[in-house]
């Protein structure tokens, strides 16, 4: 178990320690699960009253906040207390999971694939023709790479998932359980005949940038013609669909169950709530914000916030939902 004291922490944090302590912290948690060798965290006044019978030893507050430590308890201010405990959270994260040994007999790895240095391959693991692993990557069991796909340095992917031929995926990602890179996108068209549906080949591919990381059993389609894009630093949750030739920017954050369809364009830094929606051809512009649950079905400057279904600015729906509720209770 790893354990630290309040003096430790604070080093790491660099923040004001106020109050003193002598009682180890063996972990993080939330103010009402806290125990005795706790820390936990302060971000908002509304949190301040539960600090007074919480049983942690010790809390992250936003600087701006007037909290007292108490007998044998100890704070440390910051600026960010969120950020801060993102910091505290990876000094106590577990260790990975082992690898007794780099490449599992089991796993099959075609004679043509380049495998980097230090790269980790699970058991049942299947790495196709021409494939390219780059240093330090790792594959835990039952992970499937085929032809021709490039994986960056220090990537890593949980088990269950598949990653498709002729697929670009960039430095120190992350895939989580059952991730699906470069299905075919959904295509179809009524047959001559009118008596049925055509498949439209989907003969592009999936271009992922740095530092992305993709939640459980979500699926990015590859392109119909090019490519479908995820940019550097985007973070996409459990459940996302994005659909064919989507483009999206930099710093992009996708929440549970929504989803992209076909060719829908995202700028850096825009943000989707979960189980939101976007149709497809759509562009949401740079720093665009839609709220969860929201039906997006036209294109969003820059910088606005839109709500509701159909997704409207954020004020002109808000105000549409305060004359519903008067209309309501008349």
């Amino acid at each position: 178990m790893k354990s630290f004291t309040i003096t430790e922490i604070n080093d790491i944090l660099h923040g004001e320690l106020i109050g003193k302590t002598d009682i180890i912290i063996n972990g993080p948690e939330e103010l009402r699960k806290a125990q005795k060798n706790h820390i936990t965290f302060i971000g908002s006044g509304k949190y301040i009253s539960q600090w007074k019978t919480s049983k942690a030893t010790a809390a992250i507050v936003n600087a701006n906040l007037e909290v007292e430590p108490g007998k044998n308890r100890a704070i440390i201010k910051v600026q960010n207390a969120d950020l801060a405990m993102a910091k505290v959270l990876e000094v106590f994260e577990p260790d990975a999971p082992v690898f007794e040994i780099d490449i599992h007999p089991t796993a099959v790895v075609h004679d043509t694939a380049k495998i980097g240095h230090n790269v980790k391959i699970g058991a049942n693991c299947y790495i196709g023709k021409d494939v390219v692993l780059g240093d330090a990557v790792v594959l835990y069991p039952n992970v499937t790479i085929m032809d021709e796909t490039h994986i960056g340095k220090q990537s890593t992917i949980w088990s269950g998932t598949v990653v498709r031929e002729r697929c670009t995926i960039g430095d120190r990602c992350i895939f989580h359980n059952n991730v699906s890179i470069g299905a075919d996108g959904f295509g179809y068209r009524p047959s001559e005949d009118g008596k049925g549906l055509v498949k439209i080949p989907q003969i592009g591919t999936v271009i992922i940038g740095n530092d992305v990381e993709i939640g459980a059993n979500s699926c990015v389609d590859r392109g119909k013609f090019s490519a479908t894009v995820v940019g550097d630093n985007c973070k996409i949750d459990n459940q996302v669909q994005i659909a064919h030739n989507c483009i999206m920017g930099r710093s992009c954050i996708m929440a549970g169950h929504s989803g992209l369809a076909g060719s829908v364009t995202l700028g850096d830094g825009v943000i989707i709530g979960g189980s939101a929606s976007i149709k497809d051809h759509t562009t949401l512009h740079s720093g665009v914000t839609v709220g969860a649950g929201s039906g997006v079905v036209g294109d969003v400057p820059a910088g606005k916030t839109v709500l509701g279904y159909p997704a409207q600015e954020s004020r002109d729906m808000l105000k549409q939902w305060v004359v519903m509720r008067k209309l309501a209770k008349q």
